[in-house]
């Protein structure tokens, strides 16, 4: 039986419309004010509250909707007045009130108005429930320190406004850990809209983010809703956001400070209120340093720094989560899920994982696709890894040099030795980009990156000042 909180300081109005209420099946509870009424609605958690605008005291109708929506976020919630103007009922639905009924009620139009926020209700847990079952709710994944200190900080800083900035290699998670933030603030129940800015070309990345008027460019038969628009009141993940070009740092720097946007081709400013999420790959404070990245942007951005940690960071989540990506397997295909061996398990935590989480899932993918229902051991996983168990493992300590007799700084150490790493590569490939990329446990744009970084060249050189110091 749904049930319906009426707010009304007139006891006529919450008789008669709690008599047709009760008629059609409603479990009715009535409060004369605003105090009473939130009250209720926490104690009793409604279906649908029915407001009465116009209420003595300052507690009014506006304030009860604005306290429902900060402690009840998802509770649809009817607006009613006699005495209403236009403007009221648009900064009622800006404050986010489902509709808005005119006394006098008739009852149409009270039941359809209620029908279709109790329906809303419904289908936004349904929704929730469904991104539970499927592990897209944001829930993090395992218990190493590493993911507890990130549960942690999440918590503590979702319910605020800040913006936040998620630094961490490729496929180690940092949407999910963003749509947990989200999950985790008072907009929760708002849109969580997400743009790659590495995936837009540059010339249609303004239009994708700020939308544009019809007749604005050509090809541009209609008018676009851009991505900050679509996020109002809700948050905005701009993912991989190292890749903007200047003019776009330049746009959305204006749009963060002004607090408003643009469509291409319009002339009015449109007001928007969005939560900014970014994460990226890329150390922007380098790039702020080498000039590719504003430095006042980044300052914007990095009001709160998180950084997530690889994979090979926390082998012990593994188990977790192959278990987690065995049962979403199940969940997507109805099959039987393979039954892994402590040895799979253990080589499984020993790889280095270059690809981290994503691939991680997409081993678990192909090992449940090839075994169904049966047992997978060491063998298997030395197979699809393309580890040869007899080959012996490599010691650290058979590369690097004592500690006593280092005397340059940690950082061009470390620089050193990686370049060394990618240099014996990529002779042992005859230069192959690709097959060094294998050997080296990464993808080839990460290892063009480094390679850019640490002045090798394509063809495997190294210019004489930064010839390897560590053999």
């Amino acid at each position: 039986m749904p049930s319906v909180l009426i707010v009304d300081d007139e006891p006529n109005i919450r008789r008669m419309v709690g008599a047709l209420l009760g008629a059609e099946g409603y479990e009715v509870r009535e409060a004369p004010d605003g105090a009473r009424a939130l009250s209720l609605a926490v104690e009793t958690d409604p279906d649908v509250a029915l407001i009465d605008l116009m209420m003595p005291g300052e507690f009014d109708g506006m304030a009860v909707l604005g306290a429902l929506r900060e402690r009840i976020p998802d509770l649809p919630v009817v607006m009613m007045s006699g005495r209403a103007g236009l403007g009221d009922a648009v900064r009622a639905t800006k404050l986010g009130a489902y509709h808005f009924l005119e006394k006098p009620l008739t009852p149409e139009g009270v039941l359809l108005a209620l029908a279709g926020a109790i329906e809303l209700r419904r289908t936004r847990r349904e929704m929730q429930a469904l991104r539970e079952d499927l592990g897209l709710a944001g829930a993090m994944v395992g218990e190493s320190l590493g993911m507890r200190r990130v549960r942690d900080f999440i918590a503590r800083i979702g319910p605020t406004d800040a913006r936040v900035l998620i630094t961490g290699e490729s496929g180690t998670g940092k949407e999910l850990v963003a749509a947990a933030i989200h999950n985790a603030s008072t907009r929760h129940d708002r849109p969580f809209v997400r743009v790659n800015c590495a995936a837009i070309p540059r010339d249609l990345l303004e239009s994708e983010m700020f939308g544009h008027e019809k007749g604005s460019f050509t090809g541009a038969t209609e008018r676009r809703i851009g991505r900050f628009e679509l996020a109002h009141r809700g948050t905005l993940l701009l993912d991989e956001v190292g890749d903007l070009g200047a003019e776009a740092q330049a746009k959305l720097l204006r749009a963060i400070e002004a607090g408003e946007i643009e469509r291409v081709g319009g002339s009015k400013p449109i007001a928007i209120d969005v939560r900014i999420i970014s994460a990226t790959n890329k150390d922007l404070v380098r790039g702020s340093r080498e000039g590719t990245f504003r430095e006042d942007l980044l300052f914007r951005l990095n009001v709160i720094p998180l950084e997530v940690p690889p994979l090979r960071e926390r082998p012990d989540d593994i188990a977790a989560l192959v278990r987690h990506f065995s049962a979403l397997h199940r969940l997507r295909t109805g099959r039987a899920v393979p039954r892994w061996s402590d040895e799979a398990l253990e080589l499984l935590a020993r790889h280095r994982w270059p690809g981290n989480v994503r691939e991680l899932a997409n081993i678990v993918e192909r090992l449940a696709i090839l075994h169904p229902g049966a047992d997978v051991d060491a063998g298997e996983v030395c197979q699809v890894l393309s580890i040869d168990p007899a080959a012996p493992q490599t010691s650290t300590a058979a590369v690097l040099p004592d500690v006593a007799g280092l005397d340059a700084p940690l950082s061009e150490l470390l620089d050193d030795y990686e370049r060394t790493l990618i240099l014996r590569a990529l002779s042992s490939a005859q230069g192959n980009i690709a097959e060094a990329a294998r050997r080296l446990q990464t993808d080839r744009p990460n290892l063009y990156r480094r390679m850019r970084r640490l002045g090798i060249g394509g063809d495997g050189s190294s210019p004489a000042s930064a010839a390897p110091a560590i053999v």
